[in-house]
């Protein structure tokens, strides 16, 4: 095992195209944290990560001695070291709904994400298309009622459905503008307009919309 070096500031290891690594980018972005972002490839794992983080992959938050590999703890604990502007209700009945919304995005959504940008099935890539591209049309109108993700504030779920709907176009995924899909086109706007979301794209990110 080689020697860990000691840094003085925050550190975030992460994969420049990806939208788990891409949400606490954002919440970082949010809170203006000081941070050393280092692009890193997941198939060519720096030392430092491969010995501080067990399951040896990104993203890989470090902290001075906190070394955290699961980004929804990331987020959540960035939230908390840094609570201006908060990102999670202060209620607590209203946070464990935030929560819960990751949670489906997580299990609803993420994989079907995850299907597509690994190119090994065709098949299963059409599939998931279609499913995530009706899924989105059929929560579109909730986007009419507040300005965020069932929130009047953007908050810690926003950073999670984000880095998906940005990815939209590169997955191939073609979202009808119609009366019913409106809402959810004036969200992604509100959401990629925000100067925490431009600060948080790599080039990699910013070419997925050219």
């Amino acid at each position: 095992m080689g020697v860990v070096a000691k840094r003085s500031s925050m550190t975030y290891f992460s994969d420049a195209q990806d939208h788990y690594s891409h949400r606490v980018r954002i919440v970082l972005a949010e809170k203006g944290v000081s941070v050393d972002v280092i692009d890193t490839d997941p198939k060519n794992l720096p030392e430092e990560v491969t010995d501080l983080n067990p399951y040896g992959n990104l993203p890989t938050l470090v902290d001075r001695e906190l070394t955290l590999y699961e980004t929804k703890v990331m987020m959540e604990y960035l939230d908390e070291r840094f609570p201006h502007p908060p990102l999670l209700p202060v209620y607590p009945v209203a946070r464990a709904q935030s929560r819960l919304w990751m949670y489906r995005i997580e299990k609803d959504w993420s994989p079907l994400v995850d299907i597509i940008v690994s190119g090994k099935n065709k098949e299963a890539a059409a599939k998931a298309r279609k499913e995530l591209k009706d899924s989105l049309l059929a929560v579109a109108p909730i986007f009419a009622e507040m300005p965020y993700f069932m929130s009047e504030e953007f908050s810690i779920v926003d950073c999670c459905l984000a880095p998906i709907l940005w990815r939209l176009d590169a997955m191939d995924i073609k979202i009808p503008k119609t009366k019913q899909s409106k809402p959810l086109f004036d969200y992604m706007d509100r959401l990629f307009e925000r100067e925490s979301f431009q600060a948080s794209l790599t080039e990699l990110e910013r070419e997925m919309r050219l």
